[in-house]
């Protein structure tokens, strides 16, 4: 008869700074005004395509490095997806000067930051931080990630826009379903938190405590 198995050690948070994978999101987040100069300043778009591939693709590696070294830390949570959207934002205000993608794709993609920073003052307001990352969320952003530097490719090399173009545009519009789809999830999560907020403070002003005055006792003059 087989023993069971130990079980998982639950994940330590701590609040250290210079870990390795901090070090990896700082690296990532110095590849941002770097994407913006080669992108807009001399137009070298393969070197800026380089680039972006490279800040998107290792966005899971500093999540795996933290786990593998048990480095997992407050600020590290806080960088992953502080430098995922840094690198969206600048990417779509470079695409949208350049006129690589349309207006409307970066006001879709805008209006969802939007929506989720207003769950996030909703739930600041009852004393909850960020919602934990949804992995429907989390692979929108790769999947955007990859599609940015596949429609810039296929304007670069014109021979490779009959196949390139489609492919990166499929990726585009995969990505904001399951972006906007995320948004509902965390809105879905942000609400079923506010009710029970509520529901817990009903409850405590229909039922004061033990030690509070009720009924006719309670009439003072």
């Amino acid at each position: 008869m087989s023993q069971p198995g130990p079980a998982h050690a639950p994940i330590v948070v701590s609040r250290r700074i210079w870990t390795v994978p901090n070090v990896i999101s700082f690296i990532r987040l110095l590849g941002v005004p770097l994407f913006l100069y080669l992108l807009l300043g001399p137009k070298h778009d393969v070197s800026a395509v380089i680039v972006l591939t490279i800040g998107g693709t290792t966005d899971w590696v500093d999540g795996y490095a933290a786990r593998r070294l048990g480095q997992v830390s407050r600020l590290g949570e806080l960088l992953d997806p502080f430098a995922d959207r840094l690198y969206i934002l600048a990417t779509l205000i470079g695409f949208t000067l350049r006129e690589v993608v349309p207006w409307w794709l970066t006001a879709a993609l805008l209006l969802r930051e939007l929506v989720l920073g207003v769950g996030l003052l909703v739930l600041r307001r009852y004393s909850y931080g960020p919602p934990a990352v949804h992995y429907v969320g989390k692979t929108g952003t790769f999947v955007l990630l990859a599609a940015f530097p596949l429609v810039l490719l296929s304007q670069a090399l014109p021979d490779s826009e009959s196949w390139l173009g489609p492919v990166g545009w499929g990726l585009m519009w995969w990505a904001l379903g399951l972006y906007w789809a995320a948004a509902v999830f965390y809105w879905i999560q942000t609400l079923g938190l506010v009710r029970a907020e509520r529901r817990a403070e009903r409850q405590r002003t229909d039922d004061p405590g033990p030690g509070a005055p009720t009924g006719p006792a309670a009439v003072t003059g």
